[in-house]
């Protein structure tokens, strides 16, 4: 008999971010197994929730069954320690951490040892964790003092895709991220702007729902520096496929990535990167396939950008070390399998049911 799950997770399983991406591609190759999905939706305040959202969290997960396998996307989780210890011992919590709250940019010193001191706990409490790359899963260890043993790497998937032609004329440098402070969209227009000499164009693909103020700014900044008519902010897409086909190089100096999937689908259309040195970054972007600069630093990432614009041999070169590399990235089948095989040692092992927390 297939086990079945009930998936945690905030706000609308729609939205448009890597993570919710992940979620939704890892639902699909569960139910295609025969795993019956049961969608928990908290509220969309969290990771911020107050005082209504998190009651209405726990009146959720008292509701789910006793002994079921409960995955909770770490968006939520990371903030829901004390309904964890409500909780862990009654159902099997295993959580699912994208990349830690405590590490998003722009947290003042007392949120993000707030945010840490939560996860931990949360996490401590989790029967297991999924994390989306080894990069994150060292992180835990280290950071969070997360047994290696309670923690499984499953990394995203892609879709095998057609290659960009990469023939722009101008070239268009793509960028795909929400405009918040961690993905670092100030850094790139800055660097852009040093290099306003040469012929290029960019889109800057993402929505500016979660910081509408740092979202403002950056298009500010774009006027300021005269950028308005050559960077365009294209919003949130459904579909990015026609975005990464038009594209000639793909952008983003991140100040963390807990793995980066936009990195993993550039290099699937054979995109060259051109990216910060931070996080999961170097794990996914091989040195054949891109560029990666230390992170905040305006003058080396404009000068990559100069020098691959301006030496087509660079390109070339990056660009078919893209397109190898793409041949040997994991399916989304590759990640299900390694979530499917949790969920079946979790359901059928005896030490994970009603545990005790784990050091």
């Amino acid at each position: 008999m297939k086990p079945e799950l009930y998936f945690v997770f905030p706000g609308a399983l729609s939205t448009l971010t890597g993570g919710y991406a992940y979620d939704r591609e890892l639902i699909v190759v569960l139910e295609a197994a025969g795993i019956k999905v049961h969608p928990v939706a908290l509220s969309p305040r969290f990771p911020a929730p107050d005082q209504a959202a998190l009651a209405d969290a726990g009146a959720q997960l008292a509701g789910i069954p006793d002994n079921a396998l409960v995955l909770a996307d770490g968006l939520a989780y990371g903030v829901m320690d004390a309904i964890a210890e409500a909780e862990h011992k009654r159902l099997n919590i295993i959580a699912l951490c994208h990349h830690p709250l405590a590490l998003e940019s722009g947290l003042d010193a007392e949120a993000a040892a707030r945010l840490f001191t939560s996860e931990k706990n949360a996490l401590r409490l989790a029967c297991a964790v999924v994390v989306t790359s080894q990069a994150t899963a060292a992180l835990l260890q280290s950071r969070f003092d997360i047994a290696a043993d309670k923690i499984t790497v499953a990394l995203p998937g892609t879709h095998k895709q057609v290659f960009a032609p990469c023939r722009g004329n101008p070239p268009r440098l793509l960028t795909v991220a929400t405009l918040t402070r961690r993905k670092a969209h100030d850094v790139l227009i800055a660097a852009l702007a040093r290099i306003h000499t040469l012929d290029w164009t960019a889109r800057f693909v993402g929505g500016d729902h979660f910081d509408l103020v740092w979202a403002s700014g950056l298009k500010e900044q774009c006027a300021n520096l005269n950028l308005g008519e050559r960077i365009c902010f294209a919003g949130s897409l459904d579909d990015l496929s026609a975005e990464y086909a038009a594209a000639d190089m793909f952008v983003l100096p991140s100040r963390f990535e807990g793995y980066g999937m936009v990195f993993a689908e550039a290099l699937a259309f054979g995109l060259p990167i051109v990216a910060a040195q931070a996080g999961a970054v170097p794990d996914v972007v091989p040195a054949s396939a891109g560029v990666l600069v230390p992170p905040d630093d305006v003058d080396a990432l404009a000068a990559a950008l100069q020098g691959i614009l301006s030496r087509p041999a660079q390109f070339k070169a990056l660009q078919q070390g893209a397109r190898t590399a793409a041949a040997g990235l994991p399916g989304w089948q590759d990640t299900g399998d390694k979530v499917i095989q949790l969920l079946q040692t979790v359901a059928t092992n005896t030490q994970y049911k009603n545990h005790e927390a784990y050091p």
